[in-house]
């Protein structure tokens, strides 16, 4: 059975929904620290390093086990984004990105006994509307702390689809996997039926 190195909500539902058994496990892996090390390194780059290593905390403690490890990484204007600290930076966070294109990359990585057997990165681009502070206030009144977890503070799912004028790529990489091409490579890797 697969096990999800992360504690995502979004991440067990996709699964869930698209009926793969798996196991969570939380990789207690330091993002921040990772990051920091990842000075000038391109945002896909970085969501596929995050989600190896997450993999990898867990792969070490789960011998021949298909362990999948994810990360989303929200890059606006060339800067990067993490999950706001507090509601005042979710509202400095939506500011700029008003009016804006966001990238939404989620990267996915499969590993069995520490070495990585399936990598993917997916990118989506958010036009976000203009926004208005009044809007802005009202959206995290009803959102926060739902969003607090959130790269890019929204769940399309819920209020968060209407920061945005238009969406171009996958809806599954929006939500933070690329579940298409993760099943392909669950099929190949024999963990769900072909």
């Amino acid at each position: 059975m697969l096990i999800l190195a992360s504690q995502s909500a979004s991440r067990k539902a996709m699964l869930e929904a698209a009926g793969v058994p798996f196991e969570a496990r939380s990789s207690d892996v330091d993002e921040g620290a990772i990051k920091r090390e990842l000075v000038a390194v391109p945002a896909a780059e970085i969501a596929m390093i995050l989600a190896e290593a997450k993999a990898m905390a867990v792969s070490v403690g789960a011998p021949g086990r298909l362990v999948l490890g994810g990360d989303s990484v929200v890059e606006v204007c060339g800067r990067l984004f993490d999950k706001p600290r507090d509601r005042d930076e979710a509202v400095e966070h939506l500011q700029y990105f008003s009016g804006q294109e966001m990238h939404l990359l989620a990267a996915a990585v499969l590993m069995r006994d520490g070495r990585a057997v399936w990598r993917h990165c997916d990118c989506a681009r958010l036009r976000v509307r203009t926004l208005d502070p009044a809007f802005i206030d009202s959206y995290l009144a009803r959102e926060w702390p739902a969003v607090a977890g959130c790269v890019g503070v929204f769940r399309i799912e819920a209020l968060g689809v209407h920061l945005f004028e238009q969406v171009d790529g996958s809806h599954f990489t929006v939500l933070g996997m690329p579940l298409l091409p993760l099943l392909g490579a669950l099929r190949e890797q024999g963990e769900i039926a072909a």
